[in-house]
């Protein structure tokens, strides 16, 4: 049975989601984990120079003209401060063979970037040396979106 039969088959037993809910949230998480997506690092410097990283799944292109892309952290991060702060990021895509990259960056660590091969890119943002694919960004926005801050950069260069 594929993927979409799965989903259709199960759809019988398809619950609502309340906000108030842990077990409600376990389910809409684990039904959004169905819908497959790429693998980032999220990458900045801070104005007091620290280097902050993170794996984040959320990467998405929003527009050509002007070439706009967003990501989202959640709000209690330790990172948040070191992102609204900078205003530059830089989007670093990972390969599938990147698995231990992306636990790396996603478990906490004061320095994330020790033994990780990296070049400063544009305002000093880390860029990962095999990265598939790099965007560095200007912030160009930031939305609040439940628990979570929705960053919006502009394209600068791509990579």
């Amino acid at each position: 049975m594929n993927l979409l039969a799965s989903l259709f088959a199960g759809a019988r037993e398809a619950s609502s989601v309340r906000e108030d809910s842990s077990d409600d949230q376990r389910h809409l998480r684990n039904a959004l984990a169905r819908y497959a997506t790429g693998v980032t690092v999220v990458t900045t410097r801070s104005p007091d120079g620290k280097l902050e990283g993170l794996t984040a799944n959320s990467f998405t292109p929003v527009s050509l003209d002007p070439p706009l892309v967003l990501w989202s952290l959640k709000q209690n991060a330790p990172s948040l401060a070191g992102f609204l702060a900078a205003g530059h990021f830089a989007v670093n895509v990972l390969a599938a063979s990147h698995g231990e990259l992306c636990r790396h960056f996603a478990t906490p660590n004061n320095d994330k970037f020790n033994g990780i091969p990296h070049a400063p890119g544009l305002e000093g943002c880390p860029l990962i040396l095999d990265a598939l694919a790099t965007f560095e960004c200007s912030t160009e926005n930031r939305v609040t979106g439940g628990d979570h801050m929705v960053f919006f950069g502009r394209v600068l260069r791509a990579t």
